[in-house]
């Protein structure tokens, strides 16, 4: 069992007992500067500064008592954001219809004649997922990923789209 799978098995049972979802762990392992980021969220309402701040101090005592990562090392918790990271396949699940940028562990050829070549970072949206793997159309391609392979995944909104919408709205807002 990795660091990373031994602090997401001691720290998630403490921040669902507190009302929120754990959505995930990054472990970074520098030999100057180990770094454990936590991500938590809780619907509908979000969570704030303070939300961090109490998370934080529960999840430190108990790190304290199990003392899983050694020597020095920086604790942050944080919500997810617009770029909310995906660490498992209910993730992915839940976000089917949502851009995606994918980093890989190792380079996937294209399917198409090699005109692409190969690619280690995907982006595109999410047409379906399974407990083994996802599936991304990627400029009308899918690429079908296995989880094992995926070293790192974000929604990645389309932020045209999104200001397009905020300005529609805003103008309908103003006609009224």
């Amino acid at each position: 069992m990795s660091v990373q799978d031994d602090l997401s098995r001691l720290i998630r049972p403490a921040i669902e007992a507190m009302g929120f979802e754990f959505v995930g762990l990054e472990y970074l392992s520098n030999p100057k500067n180990r770094l454990v980021r936590i991500y938590i969220d809780r619907e509908p309402e979000g969570i704030s500064i303070d939300d961090c701040a109490d998370v934080s101090n529960e999840v430190s005592g108990v790190l304290d008592v199990e003392d899983p990562v050694s020597g020095h090392y920086s604790l942050e918790v944080s919500s997810p954001g617009i770029e909310r990271p995906l660490f498992e396949p209910e993730h992915y699940r839940r976000f089917v219809g949502e851009r995606v940028k994918i980093h890989l562990f190792a380079p996937v050829e294209s399917g198409h004649d090699g005109d692409h070549g190969k690619r280690r970072k995907l982006t595109g949206r999410i047409v379906e997922a399974d407990e083994d793997r996802v599936v991304v159309d990627v400029d009308g391609e899918d690429f079908a990923v296995a989880f094992d392979d995926i070293r790192r995944a974000n929604l990645k909104p389309d932020m045209e789209e999104i200001m397009a919408g905020r300005s529609k709205s805003g103008s309908e807002q103003g006609r009224k």
